[in-house]
């Protein structure tokens, strides 16, 4: 339930009360700024609460966009201001202090026209309060002081249509070519068809991994029909994918079980549907299991070079890298934004390829062409990121570091050799972080490959890798090119996983190490959007059940020393179920819980 304080004297011939009902408002009249104070107070705490000036005009889905987005405590548009129960109190401070300012003025004989939700938000600017104030576009929110300008207003309403605004809204700014020209055109309708059932952003979220999971197990036939079937069901579950966060943004439906969703599915329904390629071609007797887990180390290592590089530069200040300014250059240039979009195979673009190739080639042709892709475009886009960073003249923040050293997912063991390393840390040059990490994630991955399955050596280079994870993270993440420092940890620990499955040359070994993998990537997905909510990274109780990246990599690399090959893929199964089990019930537990982020990703940069 909500309330919406009208204030002021209402207007013969409104429809700002209806507009409100329309909205969810119960709606009540105050004649003035005491009798508003009063009806505020009187509203109870847990629901949201609006003042509105009775004079308003303006489209009604600028009052849904001002008056009714869950993510904001305060918000206002002109001649309206909401508070959700966190910006209560300040809502009441700020309607207090321009009561006495009325009281004063009127004793002053000072006659008052402006606005007074206007004034209680430059009151709650004033405060240092965090209003937020959407964007409206084309949209009209104006409080007229007299007939004409009133007049006036109303033909500039009536000149914009409402509803092809909201729909336009519904659909991303900024999104891949595929999305933006195949599938939102439509898709922003059925958006709004889902939104006039009463359906749910969650719901078509589900609808949208259900439907993939079914691609998947299409392809799992291992038959032509089945991967046509696959195909075109992976196409429909990214069509539900775009509409979840159209009705999200059409409805203004925005929730923390939402933001929980969202963060995981995508990557659920993407790495379930290499698997079921993988189960496909293993009925045709082609084993592919090794590319698939490659698509997945590949495509994991791709999104966290995007993340880290995003955090290390979130709030850095004094960007002056000519290659940020050539970028900004070519995007003046209409095709070019296209071509570098593509390139770059987003989800639209990757799905649509993935879909594709299944229905008319083979698991192995299409895995081929999604490593050949995802290389290509980690290769691109990392190194614009590099010589950005090279350039740029900038002062990385505290936050910036922290943020870093969270996705580094550093363990009870690297943790333990970072205090005796800090010394020697700070007498190495700048770039140390990430060529040590690089060089120490080398070692291993190069020695499992090389040395085979079984003995001694890649638990050696493990041990190793255990001392440069924590001398890469010794001291704070603030260097040029130290958001290289995740993605180098994480391709390590992946890459040794993948390698001595390979070795491991036994049926079982690379499926168990896949879904080892799969439950450790979202344990790293889950600590990104954690820190993209502002709710900090994952607690350090389950980084040091888990083992931390460090910890994983050195207990696997002992079991293929310790163990046979059929051991090694028990062994990697009970660990995959554990993590697992450990991940999913702590990342329930938050996201669940009521102090959980509404997070709405608008979109993967890769």
């Amino acid at each position: 339930m909500s309330t919406a304080i009208l204030t002021g004297q209402p207007v013969p011939g409104s429809s700002l009360e209806g507009d409100l009902r329309s909205l969810g408002f119960d709606v009540r009249i105050a004649s003035g700024t005491a009798e508003a104070g009063t009806l505020l107070a009187g509203v109870p705490a847990g629901q949201r609460v609006a003042v509105v000036d009775a004079r308003f005009v303006g489209h009604v889905h600028a009052l849904r966009l001002g008056l009714t987005d869950p993510r904001f405590p305060l918000s206002a548009i002109p001649g309206a201001v909401t508070a959700q129960p966190a910006g209560r109190q300040a809502l009441i401070r700020a309607m207090a202090r321009e009561d006495s300012a009325v009281t004063a003025e009127r004793a002053g004989g000072t006659t008052l026209v402006d606005s007074l939700a206007d004034r209680v938000v430059a009151a709650l600017d004033a405060d240092g309060a965090d209003v937020h104030r959407p964007e409206l576009g084309s949209l009209v929110a104006t409080v007229p002081g007299d007939p004409q300008t009133r007049n006036e207003a109303r033909q500039a309403v009536a000149a914009v249509d409402d509803e092809a605004v909201r729909l336009k809204s519904a659909v991303k700014a900024r999104d891949g070519f595929f999305t933006t020209y195949f599938i939102s055109p439509y898709s922003r309708y059925i958006a709004r068809w889902c939104a006039r059932r009463g359906l749910t952003p969650n719901q078509v979220t589900t609808a949208s991994l259900l439907t993939a999971l079914i691609a998947a197990a299409c392809a799992a036939t291992g038959t032509r029909g089945g991967f046509v079937a696959a195909g075109a069901l992976l196409i429909a579950s990214f069509v539900l994918d775009c509409t979840d966060g159209q009705l999200a943004r059409y409805s203004l439906q925005y929730s923390t079980l939402g933001a929980w969703l969202d963060a995981t599915f995508d990557r659920a329904k993407e790495y379930a549907y290499y698997a079921g390629l993988a189960l496909g071609a293993a009925r045709g007797g082609d084993d592919v299991w090794a590319l698939a887990l490659g698509a997945m180390v590949l495509q994991t290592c791709r999104h966290v070079v995007d993340f880290s590089f995003n955090e290390a530069n979130h709030d850095a200040t004094a960007n002056t890298s000519p290659t940020a300014a050539l970028s900004d250059k070519l995007d003046s240039v209409g095709w070019t934004v296209w071509v570098r979009r593509m390139i770059v195979l987003p989800i639209g673009e990757r799905w649509a390829m993935i879909a594709v190739l299944t229905a008319v080639t083979t698991p192995r042709i299409t895995f081929y062409a999604l490593l050949v892709g995802c290389a290509f475009a980690a290769t691109y886009t990392t190194a614009g990121r590099v010589l950005r960073s090279l350039t740029r003249k900038a002062r990385r923040t505290d936050r910036a570091a922290q943020a870093l050293a969270d996705l580094a997912d550093s363990g009870p063991l690297a943790q333990a050799l970072t205090g005796p390393l800090k010394h020697a840390a700070r007498r190495l040059p700048g770039f140390t972080a990430p060529a040590v990490a690089l060089t120490g994630g080398l070692a291993v991955v190069a020695t499992a490959v090389l040395t085979g399955f079984g003995g001694p050596w890649t638990t050696v280079a493990a041990c190793g890798y255990v001392l440069t994870s924590a001398l890469a993270v010794a001291r704070p993440l603030k260097g040029a090119l130290d958001w290289l420092v995740p993605p180098f940890l994480r391709a390590a620990e992946y890459g040794t996983v993948l390698a001595l499955a390979a070795d491991a040359d036994v049926n079982g070994a690379l499926p168990a190490a896949y879904g080892l993998v799969a439950a450790v990537a979202y344990h790293h997905y889950d600590t990104v959007y954690r820190i993209r909510g502002n709710a900090g990274a994952s607690p350090r109780w389950l980084v040091r059940a888990i083992g931390g990246h460090e910890g994983r990599t050195l207990v696997v690399a002992a079991l293929a020393a310790l163990l046979t090959a059929l051991q090694f893929t028990v062994a990697l199964t009970v660990l995959a179920v554990a993590v697992a089990l450990v991940v999913l019930v702590e990342s329930i537990r938050f996201w669940a819980s009521a102090g959980a982020p509404a997070v709405h990703d608008e979109g993967e940069t890769a």
